[in-house]
C-alpha cells in the first residue's frame, strides 16, 4: 500500500507560479514513478508531466511547469509558471510502482486526493 498526500494549490493570476507538493510512502520512492495528472470541469483525466530517472511533460505544459523529486523526503513537486486560466483543474498526485507507462492514467496504481488549481484572468 503506498499512502499519497498532496499540498499547495491554491488560486493565482494568469501569469503567476504555484507549486504543488506530493509525499508517498509506503515503498522504495526512488523507485517509483511519480506522475501529475489533471482534470478541468467536464473534460477527462489528462496527463500533466511524470518522473522516474526521466522526466515526460505534456505539450501544454512543455517550457512551463517543471517535476522534480526528493528521493530523501520520498517527495516530487509540480513547479507550475506563466499560469493560464486553461490550466484551471484538480491537480492529482499518482503513483507508479511497476511499469513503465509514464503517461497513462490507468498505468497507475494510487492516487492522492487531488488539489484545486485556479487561474484568474
Amino acid at each position: 500500500q503506498v499512502q499519497v498526500v498532496e499540498s499547495g494549490g491554491g488560486l493565482a493570476q494568469a501569469g503567476g507560479s504555484l507549486r504543488l507538493s506530493c509525499a508517498a510512502s509506503g515503498r522504495t520512492f526512488s523507485s517509483l514513478i511519480m506522475g501529475w495528472f489533471r482534470q478541468a470541469p467536464g473534460k477527462e483525466r489528462e496527463f500533466v508531466a511524470a518522473s522516474r530517472w526521466n522526466t515526460v511533460y505534456a505539450d501544454s505544459v512543455k517550457g512551463r511547469f517543471a517535476i522534480s523529486r526528493d528521493n530523501a523526503k520520498n517527495t516530487v513537486y509540480l513547479q507550475m509558471n506563466s499560469l493560464k486560466p486553461e490550466d484551471t483543474a484538480v491537480y492529482y498526485c499518482a503513483v507508479q510502482t511497476t511499469g513503465w507507462e509514464m503517461t497513462r492514467a490507468g498505468a497507475y496504481d494510487y492516487w492522492g486526493q487531488g488539489t484545486q488549481v485556479t487561474v484568474s484572468s
